[in-house]
């Protein structure tokens, strides 16, 4: 394997060494994307994903730091605080991030490797919703595209019904007052002539925050936004992006089953490389464009697996909330008392 740890020389990534929130507060540096799944091609760019404690001052003063961005070498730095709450909710594009190979962790100190150590703690049930979510995402990127022109509007209109549900799963979570069964949707005979079926809502809020009505009404409204502004495809030029979407979809619920019949997080996809890298070169699409039948039988044979997977796991229902807080003391507290 490659070492890619070189690449943290070069001038353009001097801000890690040189900005205030990060330098000797950096804990851990390693690859993200194509990279940590081991799915890269001679095109693909590097991005850098890391962490870095709190400052003092932010954990007893004033000041704040949630995360620095270099746009110019795709680099993202979370605040140690930050990511642990990221962590608690088995966040895909940040989980994976302790479950790299060993050679793509470009820096990792003792307090990194302590978090390391420590991985199992955020891992829950959580993770078939994150996960689910995400590679529901996946799909509907796949079939906006691919199926726009020839799926039934039925099977579309089910397709966004997924969507909007998904979304509503974390209504919970985002708006404190909010109750699942005070918000209901459903697919039923369409009152437009010209739609098979449509999805309807049933309303029904008291004394209910506008503002956070508003907000929810919002996330519904894009998703069904995002189904109608795409046009014809590209095809050309959409091809490498479509399986790139279907590659990642297929590794998704491969990270998400190992998470839950395992308890372990596998970023870097090396037994399966060779099927990835086949549905990224496009074996697995049709010459019209869209995927063929082994593709979705293959999609369906891991939803199988990921639903079993989900019913079976030993994972908790919730992350082990006591001990992660006091892995977070236990590492402020080194902050607090100038010991990094």
């Amino acid at each position: 394997m490659t070492d890619y740890r070189a690449i943290l020389n070069k001038p353009e990534y001097d801000f890690i060494n040189k900005n205030e929130h990060l330098g000797k507060h950096v804990i851990l540096l390693g690859l993200a994307g194509s990279y940590a799944y081991g799915t890269n091609i001679e095109s693909s760019d590097i991005d850098i994903r890391g962490i870095a404690l709190n400052k003092k001052s932010d954990l007893i003063g004033l000041t704040q730091f949630e995360q620095y961005v270099d746009n110019n070498t795709d680099t993202v730095i979370y605040a140690f605080n930050k990511m642990v709450n990221l962590l608690l909710s088995c966040n895909p594009n940040t989980i994976e991030l302790l479950g790299l190979a060993p050679d793509n962790y470009l820096y990792l100190n003792d307090i990194g490797k302590m978090l390391l150590d420590n991985k199992r703690l955020f891992l829950s049930k959580r993770a078939i919703q994150s996960f689910g979510g995400y590679a529901d995402a996946q799909l509907r990127r796949l079939q906006n595209a691919l199926a726009r022109d020839t799926f039934p509007q039925s099977e579309k209109e089910q397709h966004i019904f997924n969507s909007v549900k998904n979304a509503m799963y974390s209504f919970n979570s985002s708006y404190k007052n909010f109750e699942n069964g005070s918000l209901e949707i459903f697919i039923d005979k369409s009152v437009n002539p010209e739609l098979e079926t449509e999805i309807f809502v049933n309303a029904k809020l008291n004394h209910y925050p506008l503002r956070d009505y508003a907000s929810m009404w919002n996330t519904m409204s894009n998703v069904v936004k995002d189904y109608d502004k795409i046009g014809k495809r590209n095809k050309k030029k959409d091809d490498l992006h479509l399986n790139k979407h279907a590659m990642h979809l297929i590794r998704l619920f491969m990270m998400a089953i190992d998470i839950l019949e395992k308890g372990e997080i596998n970023t870097y996809r090396e037994k399966e490389h060779d099927l990835l890298m086949d549905i990224r070169f496009g074996k697995y699409q049709t010459d019209e464009g869209t995927f063929s039948d082994s593709f979705y039988d293959m999609m369906r044979e891991y939803e199988r697996r990921l639903h079993y997977a989900a019913e079976h796991t030993d994972l908790p229902d919730e992350p082990d909330f006591k001990r992660v807080q006091e892995l977070l003391m236990t590492i402020n507290e080194r902050v607090i008392r100038d010991e990094i």
